[in-house]
């Protein structure tokens, strides 16, 4: 598969994901500042990558698109909050984020933060109503997902990058905040996704799934490492430079550009290999691969 080919199929299950999203609101006046808030950023843009990855390990293993619709769009509503919420004032406190003012730089801080936590519960609630799948589906979804989401995977790491901010970090220890910040909730969409499929958590088919999440999730975050450092602002569509600035620990702290790249290429290797001998494959594969050469 081409790299053009793949990013029409990104595109297509992009356009999937936010027309499924857009049914999950109704309108209410009295609440329509807080249901504006969350569309601005749910529906703002961006590659959609933790979507496309749900549907894509929903159908590696025969399972249909309507199944995982539902458990891509909650994966989604939970990126978006945790984009508001590092977006605050009393996180990263950025004024920019895909190309467009922030949140709370439009709406305030007060609605923000409302908003977020509105995209968090709604969330769960599209994941444990889905109606293509079982209830014991969903109900593991939901567990995992929140498992992912909590104190011991998105928000621990989220932790462990302030407190980053105030000493040097081991790379054992940025390994373990970027697998849980970054990573945690990339592997809940190739988790989320392989479920709805009817694949168990104890099937030797999911030590796949997840040994390619937990790979391509570490790509992810040293490519976005490189790119706050090399990148374009105006391509990115969010400030540059900005982790120097704030003392973060990065990979860029332990390896030159080039020797980040090369450790993001080995990874994004292991990703591939976990995942290749399924004939349905190719798909994820060169999803892996064009994710290691994004420049955006």
């Amino acid at each position: 598969m081409t790299h053009e080919v793949l990013e029409l199929m990104l595109h297509r299950d992009a356009v999937m994901t936010e027309n499924a999203m857009k049914g999950y609101y109704t309108e209410d006046p009295d609440i329509g500042v807080l249901l504006d808030a969350e569309r601005y950023s749910l529906f703002a843009g961006g590659k959609r990558i933790r979507p496309a990855l749900c549907l894509a390990f929903c159908r590696l293993f025969g399972g249909e698109d309507e199944a995982a619709l539902p458990f891509a769009c909650a994966v989604e509503m939970i990126h978006t909050y945790s984009l508001i919420h590092d977006d605050l004032p009393c996180m990263d406190n950025d004024d920019l984020r895909r190309g467009k003012p922030t949140n709370h730089r439009v709406y305030g801080e007060a609605n923000a933060l409302l908003a977020g936590d509105s995209l968090l519960t709604g969330a769960f609630e599209v994941a444990a109503t889905n109606p293509h799948t079982t209830a014991e589906i969903n109900a593991l979804a939901v567990a995992y997902l929140a498992s992912c989401a909590g104190r011991y995977g998105m928000v621990g790491g989220q932790i462990m990058d302030l407190e980053g901010e105030k000493k040097q970090l081991t790379l054992d220890e940025l390994l373990k905040l970027h697998s849980l910040k970054t990573g945690a909730l990339i592997n809940a969409a190739c988790v989320m996704g392989a479920l709805a499929a009817g694949v168990s958590l104890g099937d030797a088919r999911m030590k796949d799934v997840v040994t390619y999440a937990e790979n391509i999730g570490l790509a992810f975050q040293i490519v976005d490492d490189v790119l706050d450092e090399i990148g374009d602002s105006a391509e990115l569509g969010k400030n540059v430079g900005v982790d120097a600035e704030r003392n973060k620990n990065t990979f860029l702290t332990f390896y030159s550009v080039k020797e980040a790249q090369f450790y993001a290429e080995e990874v994004t290797a292991i990703a591939v290999r976990a995942i290749q001998k399924y004939p349905d494959s190719e798909a994820l594969r060169t999803l892996a691969e064009w994710l290691c050469t994004r420049k955006k």
